[in-house]
């Protein structure tokens, strides 16, 4: 039983340090996601001031301003592409760990009715030997009284002849 509980203390501290490694990863990758939004932000600020930059003559746009505004988005669109892969695998490190805790409850499950079994197993063989612990000493008090019948009967027989003895010498 020591066994069972010491495997038991073993198996679960092996999963919270397994779960604290899954945390960890996952918070690195929540942090990497905010940078990237942190990025993508002060990436459209730069697109929104390009957009009013004018170099032009009479406060025009030029070719330039356009080309720079046209860059800056396209680095916000790439920005937003690397922002959805991180969040893919954010949600992945979140499948995988609804996966494990749905595994843990499965195998707890599995252990906690395969108790159940034991004990009520327990239970029956615990009935049983009590029936049979019954019965046993019923068997023992019959010996007992066969012994002391027989006892008596060997005494009755003893004496009696004894008796007899002592009546055929005194006749």
């Amino acid at each position: 039983m020591k066994k069972n509980f010491y495997s038991l203390c073993i198996l679960f501290l092996s999963f919270q340090a397994f779960a604290q490694q899954d945390t960890m990863a996952y918070s690195a990758q929540r942090v990497k996601v905010n940078t990237l939004l942190a990025e993508r932000s002060a990436k459209f600020g730069q697109y929104d001031e390009s957009l009013n930059q004018r170099t032009g003559i009479f406060g025009w746009q030029t070719k330039r301003d356009i080309k720079n505004s046209n860059e800056i988005l396209r680095q916000v669109v790439l920005t937003d592409n690397n922002i959805f892969k991180e969040l893919k695998v954010l949600m992945d490190y979140k499948d995988l760990q609804n996966q494990q805790k749905v595994a843990v409850a499965d195998d707890s499950q599995e252990r906690i009715e395969n108790y159940m079994r034991t004990i009520k197993k327990l239970q029956e063989q615990n009935a049983q030997l009590k029936d049979e612990a019954k019965t046993g000493n019923r068997n023992i008090s019959n010996y007992i009284i066969i012994f002391l019948v027989l006892l008596m009967a060997g005494g009755f027989y003893f004496f009696n002849k004894r008796i007899k003895q002592y009546e055929k010498r005194i006749v």
